[in-house]
């Protein structure tokens, strides 16, 4: 074999190895833009029992729905609301969330919140902050929605 034909024979496995290199790379860009790209958007409407649920500690800026925006797989969110007694006796908080649309939702979101369980008095707030948690493993959904329910016990 020719020294001139091993070059041209060196020269184009190198090409073609440039040239798979460049593709991989392409490729990984692509698969990562797409992985690193997925959002999920909601507004949840909120329910109250018994109670208030407020934006201000002013208890002025009624909440009827929530919108938590665009939120990424394996993040979460934090909002906080002011909840009061509007019943006539004094009682305790639960939530829950309900009606989730697509169903399947609740198996990669959570809701929870950090009241503590006091019992709070007639006209008197609590301020809660209530954290919705997206797994990392969120697959199918781009937009969803729920509802929120505070309910007063008392």
């Amino acid at each position: 074999m020719s020294t001139h034909r091993l070059e041209v024979k060196v020269a184009i496995a190198t090409l073609i190895l440039i040239v798979y290199a460049l593709a991989l790379s392409t490729l990984t860009q692509v698969r990562s833009s797409v992985q690193t790209n997925r959002t999920i958007s909601n507004a949840g409407s909120l329910k109250a029992v018994g109670v208030g649920v407020y934006w201000d500690a002013g208890l002025t800026n009624r909440v009827s729905s929530i919108e938590w925006g665009v939120l990424e797989p394996g993040s979460s969110k934090n909002v906080t609301v002011y909840v009061r007694n509007e019943g006539n006796s004094v009682f305790d908080l639960t939530m829950y969330a309900s009606n989730w649309n697509p169903s399947n939702a609740s198996d990669y979101m959570t809701l929870i919140w950090d009241y503590g369980g006091q019992s709070i008095n007639v006209g008197e707030a609590a301020q809660v902050t209530l954290t919705l948690s997206v797994s990392a493993n969120i697959e199918g959904i781009t937009t969803f929605s729920f509802d929120i329910v505070i309910v007063g016990n008392g």
